[in-house]
């Protein structure tokens, strides 16, 4: 039996403004949506409170000067419910490493990874003992599948590709990571303590 099938994640990277971000959230509001942090209380937190640790996290990355008495985090599960349908996204932050004069830089840029899995387990039973496949989650949690689509096509619809150049040992290197990022973005990351620290230019 192919296990490997419908394995894996749906994935989006992204870098976005708090205000982008905010828009996305709206998206969520008639979803039933939960918002958890990964931690062992499982804390749920209300879009206020998410909106907060995104405008936390964002602003560390885009200060202009860089703060050493905090590295924020943005990770959540999120659960969203339809009528006869739910299921979960996961959002986490993820650092976007780059080479530096010909070795990778000690500080990474900002991106959030948000990720849908693509299969759904089916538990089942023969001879040999009990086992389990992943079925298409499209055929599964079609409404979960085409919100989760709509979220990544609202954030591909204000974000482009990611392209920055950095120094390399004889000259500037172009840098092509699978993230997406805003204009807003790009703007408030030009003048961030990250780019100057390492001289950056971006597209």
């Amino acid at each position: 039996m192919d296990k490997l099938k419908n394995s894996g994640f749906y994935k989006l990277k992204f870098f976005i403004s708090p205000e982008e971000f905010k828009s996305v959230l709206k998206l969520f509001e008639h979803k039933q949506a939960q918002f958890h942090l990964t931690n062992y209380a499982h804390t749920e937190h209300d879009q206020n409170q998410v909106y907060e640790a995104y405008q936390t996290y964002y602003q560390y990355f885009a200060a202009e000067e860089k703060r050493n008495d905090c590295h924020p985090f943005f990770v959540y599960s999120i659960s969203v419910a339809f009528d006869d349908e739910s299921s979960g996204f996961f959002a986490r932050n993820e650092g976007v490493h780059f080479s530096y004069c010909g070795q990778w830089a000690e500080d990474e840029l900002p991106c959030i990874l948000l990720s849908f899995p693509k299969g759904f387990q089916i538990d089942l039973e023969d001879k040999k003992g009990k086992y389990y496949i992943y079925e298409d989650i499209r055929d599964h949690k079609p409404l979960t599948y085409t919100f989760f689509d709509e979220i990544t096509g609202a954030i591909k619809k204000v974000t482009k590709p990611l392209r920055f150049s950095a120094h390399d040992v004889d000259a500037m290197k172009e840098q092509k990571p699978s993230v997406r990022i805003s204009h807003d973005a790009i703007h408030d990351l030009s003048k961030s303590w990250i780019f100057s620290k390492y001289g950056l230019v971006i597209k």
